[in-house]
């Protein structure tokens, strides 16, 4: 074995490979690293081995070291490679998948995809929507105007026009970096708000009579009037004049939310910025 250069002692080097990321045989090796603690063990991760030469090239190396080869590689002649390779240079190497993959072959009857990545794949989606939920929690309701400037998707609307729930379903269910910013009666919105790139603000309506229902009963769960000023017929149509004032001087598109369920609202959403992205 070569010697670790941060203590000049023997060291076993143990090659984490794999024909994707490298991250599950990284993982694997370090978890069994740390059941040797005091023991000197140098790992080395190399991701997206495809062809037999790069195969050649870890094995040699393996051989030089004394060291040891895990892997995760799901290409058959990439595998077969490392299986004859190792064996022909006398390289210990433990297939970390393959066994696996054989037993549920063989009891579902089922075939492997054998599509490296997979999991990487799904990981970063899920971490994406997770990211993005952050995102729209952080940013709701016009908390910090500068995240304007870094959503996705902008919703602007009057109060109660599902702007929230609207962004939450967007985050989860696709991935979207969203915030919304309310538009109040004679308050102009932030400046940020109008810097936003074309085709990120979608403006959210609603018809007055049914808003104020909606307001109606959302007082009446606070124990309060539903004669405030809140729920006023003539001061949500204001509102949603005021509202459309907006709309018109950003040019954004607009969704009417009336009777709609938040998914059918999102999908319209979406249909826009598919159809933003298509033009850009």
């Amino acid at each position: 074995m070569l010697p670790d250069p941060t203590t000049n002692e023997p060291a076993c080097h143990v090659y984490a490979v794999s024909d994707g990321s490298g991250e599950t045989a990284e993982h694997v090796a370090k978890a069994a690293a740390l059941q040797f603690r005091g023991t000197p063990i140098r790992l080395h991760r190399v991701q997206r081995v495809r062809t037999h030469s790069q195969v050649l090239e870890i094995v040699e190396q393996a051989l030089t070291s004394g060291g040891l080869i895990v892997y995760t590689v799901m290409d058959p002649e990439v595998r077969h490679a490392m299986q004859d390779l190792t064996l022909q240079r006398g390289v210990e190497a433990v297939d970390l998948l393959g066994p696996v993959v054989n037993a549920l072959q063989s009891r579902t009857g089922a075939s492997p995809s054998s599509q490296s990545g997979l999991l990487q794949l799904r990981d970063e989606k899920y971490f994406n929507r997770m990211e993005a939920i952050d995102f729209a929690i952080k940013y709701d309701d016009g908390k910090d105007p500068k995240g304007l400037l870094l959503a996705d998707v902008v919703l602007v609307g009057v109060s109660r026009t599902s702007k929230t729930p609207t962004c939450m379903y967007l985050a989860q269910n696709r991935g979207l970096k969203t915030s919304n910013v309310p538009l109040v009666l004679n308050v102009q919105p932030p400046r940020e708000l109008f810097e936003v790139p074309p085709g990120r603000v979608v403006g959210l309506t609603v018809d007055a009579s049914i808003l104020q229902e909606i307001r109606s009963a959302r007082l009446h769960s606070l124990g309060l009037s539903p004669r405030a000023s809140y729920a006023s017929l003539a001061r949500i149509q204001d509102e949603v004049m005021f509202a459309q004032s907006i709309f018109d001087r950003i040019g954004c598109p607009v969704v009417d939310v009336t009777n709609k369920a938040i998914e059918e609202t999102a999908s319209e959403i979406m249909d826009f910025t598919q159809r933003r992205d298509t033009l850009v």
